[in-house]
This record gives structure tokens, sequence and C-alpha cells, in this order.
């Protein structure tokens, strides 16, 4: 137990004292004689009440979502105390009073607030009184400034024999790796996965990889929900974005195998065309495309542009954070949900107020999240977000179809104005068979486009994108078109994932006869 919850609990000890609360936002309180003192000069932060609880049976009471905990009996310092958790938005209330074991009848878990023997704290929201002459701690609190961020705990320990595989794992250029009880450890290389051990682990050997990644707070998530998702650091094998889950037979954690520094588009083969999306002071883009398919990589890349473009605020929130930026030019501030906030919309809301001029948003997930984005699109600010959707047409329908009916005109109207591109993507195989290239659908936000999207007729959207070359727009079918003329992607990939075969086939053999052309992509003809 930290030297600051010492002194704090101690005041507990003072005659007449009953509870201690320490909330953020808001100075450490005493209540005495059903008076509250404060204990400190300066409020507590989030690092602070992280710091004060750890190693101690409270981290494990920390709520996962917003909500009011139930009191809860613990033993510290030697005293028998019930502490209680309410977690409302960003700010996070601890109550700590004396309690005494109950003989006979027992008394329920939570006593109703009519019955309560004691006045209720002073509310998040409001500000804790001041007497004239509070008694001080000499600033307790002040040690805890250096201790690690968020309600979250960090990883207690990375196994080596993790970082083996990790290693193995990316030396043979593997993006993900996935460690399953009763399967052998299996790295996905080039879109399949294969196998970096012949035999495979049990469940006690994978909870020995597993467990030890996730502190008190996170195994108690785990227990709960059946996951939890977090970011780590192995010593000489580099990041990790890592979802630890229970399944049939025991655990599993899936890797994704993270980047040290941000990549640039041309190291990602993108067009250069991608770039110009950076160019816009306001609005909003999305990267689009099916899981695994690299949007977190690109978008850490334009995020990267901006870094080193100008002197200005830039706030990402990723869950978790994936690649870290290194400092250039801009200030970017990272945020972690459930590290460093309870959700994407929570820490819009806040981001709004902390200046910013460029919103990163690691995933639009929910209504709120899009709701948040799109105002903040249209007061001002550059949003950059990804969705997993397959295409640019699919995101706008996503984007509209979260909203109830009766405001999907509003929200058209408002996605029209606002939006200035959406980059689709998808990574295949290239021709060797040695790694991937992307293939791209970039979609400007002109005023066409805002036009189909107000008066929902995306069904003109082809015919737009075909006429829209000059504004710099680009079709999925251009682009794969052009990586199989460059010789990166081999044709009957290019025809695989062609929205049009038939015009992919006649732009690949202009001059060949027809059965010819049928013959590159029917069976029947080749036999």
């Amino acid at each position: 137990m930290s030297a600051q919850l010492f002194q704090l609990l101690a005041q507990l000890d003072r005659p007449g004292a009953t509870e201690l609360v320490i909330a953020t936002g808001r100075q450490v309180a005493v209540r005495i004689n059903n008076a509250y003192q404060t204990l400190t000069a300066s409020a507590v932060t989030l690092p602070q009440l992280v710091h004060l609880i750890r190693e101690t049976q409270l981290a494990a009471l920390v709520p996962a979502s917003e909500q009011v905990g139930d009191p809860a009996p613990i033993e510290l310092d030697g005293r028998s105390l019930r502490a209680q958790f309410l977690r409302r938005g960003e700010d996070v209330m601890l109550r700590i009073e004396h309690w005494t074991a109950p003989q006979q009848p027992a008394r329920p878990a939570t006593m109703p607030a009519a019955t309560a023997p004691t006045p209720a704290p002073p509310r998040a929201t409001e500000p804790v009184p001041r007497p004239p002459d509070p008694p001080a701690l000499g600033a307790p609190l002040a040690a805890a400034s250096a201790a690690p961020a968020g309600l979250i705990d960090e990883p207690s320990e990375i196994m080596p024999a993790l970082a083996v595989l990790v290693r193995e794992a990316r030396r043979r250029r593997a993006t993900d790796l996935h460690v399953a009880a009763n399967r052998p450890v299996l790295a996905r290389v080039v879109g399949d996965l294969v196998a970096l051990e012949p035999a495979a682990r049990s469940a006690p050997e994978v909870e020995g990889l597993l467990l030890p990644l996730l502190g008190p707070v996170r195994r108690r998530q785990l227990a709960d929900r059946g996951y939890v998702d977090l970011a780590i650091d192995v010593p000489g094998a580099g990041r990790l974005r890592t979802n630890v889950s229970r399944q049939q037979g025991g655990l599993k954690g899936a890797f994704r195998l993270a980047l040290e520094s941000p990549p640039t588009l041309d190291e990602l083969g993108l067009p250069a065309a991608v770039a110009k999306v950076t160019k816009h002071h306001q609005g909003l883009v999305v990267i689009a495309g099916p899981n695994g398919h690299g949007k977190t990589t690109t978008l850490a890349a334009l995020v990267d542009l901006l870094n080193r473009a100008a002197p200005i605020h830039i706030v990402t929130i990723e869950d978790p954070v994936e690649i870290v930026h290194p400092k250039h030019v801009a200030v970017i501030s990272q945020r972690e949900v459930g590290r460093h906030t309870i959700s994407f919309a929570a820490a819009l809301k806040a981001a709004l107020r902390e200046d910013p001029d460029v919103i990163v948003i690691g995933e639009l997930r929910d209504r709120e999240t899009v709701e948040i984005a799109l105002t903040a699109a249209e007061t001002g600010h550059l949003v950059l977000a990804t969705m997993s959707t397959p295409s640019a047409a699919k995101t706008i329908d996503r984007l509209v179809d979260m909203f109830p009916p009766d405001d999907q005109s509003q929200v058209r109207a408002s996605l029209g104005a606002a939006l200035k591109a959406i980059v689709a993507q998808r990574l295949l195989p290239n021709l060797q068979g040695t790694g991937v290239v992307a293939a791209v659908e970039l979609l400007v936000g002109v005023l066409a486009l805002a036009n189909l999207i107000r008066d929902n007729k995306l069904f003109h959207l082809p015919n737009l994108m075909m006429r829209g070359r000059a504004f710099g727009m680009l079709r999925l079918d251009d682009s794969l078109l052009e990586l199989v003329r460059a010789g990166k992607l081999a044709e009957d990939v290019a025809l695989r994932h062609a929205d049009s075969k038939k015009e992919m086939l006649a732009a690949l053999h202009p001059a060949a006869p027809e059965p010819a052309r049928r013959g590159l992509f029917s069976r029947k003809d080749h036999e």
C-alpha cells in the first residue's frame, strides 16, 4: 500500500471521522461530524487515484463501465472498512468508511438510502465544501503524478516464451499470432495461418503465457466479460495489439504485430492521391475496409503526415493504442479506451474541450460516436476515423443506418456536408506470394456526392466515380488494373475482387477474342 493512501486512511482515526472521499477533479475530503473537510490543496487526477489504489483490494473494485458499484468490505492497514466506487462519465469517486461485520441478523450488501446511518457523500458534479481552516497532509498525492494513467493496470509480466514466439512470427513477416489452448501456435503469413510449432499447447501452458499479461483489474474483466483488449510491449519483439478471451477448452490470445513506428504511404504502396485527404482543415475522412486489411496502419501513416507538417494539436482515441507516434512538429495526445478514458464517445466529448485541430478515432462503432464525430467535423475540426466496411458506398450506408429512420434525413444532410473523403482498401497477396499489396478505392467529397447522399441516391455513385477522376477519385477496379500492369498482382486475383469482371477483363486484354476472354475465368475453357 502506498504511503499516500496510508496517510489518508489515518484520517479515519480522527474523532468523529466516518468517511473518506477521493474523487477525480475534487480535493480529497474526510467527513467529520457530518461535515466534509478537505485534506489536499489540489484536485485529484485519474492517474493519482489509480496510483493510490494499485496493489490493494480496491483495484479489483473499479467498475468497468459507468455505474454505481456495490459497497464491499475490505481490510486495509489493519482496518475493517467498506469501499464503494461511483463512476459517472469520466469522473470516478471512491468512498471508504468504517465497517463492522454484522452478527445477527445479517445485513444486505447494499443498504437502502433511506436506512443509511450517514448522509450521502458530495456528488461528483459538485465541489466539496472547504472549511475555513482544513487540516493539511503536506500534499500527500504529489508523488503519484508519475504513475501510469488510467483505470486499467499494466501487464504484470511478459513471459520469455511469448517473446520467443513473437520474434519468430516477425521473422516470418507475419501480421498476427494466435495462441490457443489445445492447439499449436499459429501465425498469419500472407493471409494464411501457419503453425510455428508442431505440437499443441495444453490449457495450463497457454494460461501460463497469457495470464501474466493481465493485472488484477483486467483479470476481473476477463472473468466478467469473457475477453480483454490491451496493448503490450514485448522486450526485443515490439508492440502488440492483444485480445485475450475464454473459449471452449481454455484461454486464447490473438496478437496483432504492430509496427515500431508509423509507416509512409510509399512504404504501404498507397497512391499519392491518398495523401491529399490530410490537406483539409475540417471535415470527416473515413478509412474503410474489412477487418485485418490495414486500416489502422493507413490511419497511422496519415497522422504521421500531419505530425510532420504543421504545429497543430492532434488528439487520437484508440482501443488500444497500437502505433506510438514520435515527437515531430505537432503535439499528439494519444488516449486509450479503458486506460485513459471510458469510451470513444466520452473521449470525443472531452476532446472537443482540449483545443484540438485534428481528432483521430480508432473506430466508428456506435451511433453516439458517429454523432459526435459529425458534430466535430461540422464545427471546424478535421476528423479521421476507421470503419469496418468493404467499400465507400457501404460506408455511407452504414453511417446513415446507425440512426433511427426519423433522424436519417438530417444525418444525410450533415454527412453530405461534412464528408471529405473515404479511403476503402483491401490487402491482396502479391504476384510473388511473399507479401500483400493494397488495392484502394478513393471517394472524394465533392458537391455532387453531397447531393447524392442528401437525396439518398447512392445507386448513382459508380457513375459519379467514373466521372470524378478529374477530382482525384479512384475506383477499386482502376487500382486493381494498375497493380496488374505494374506486375504486383496476378490477373486471377484482380478478377476475383473486381466490381465488374467484364470491364476488368476487357481492360486487361482489349484485343483478345471473346472466347479467349472467357477462358481467363472459366474453368471449362481450360479443360
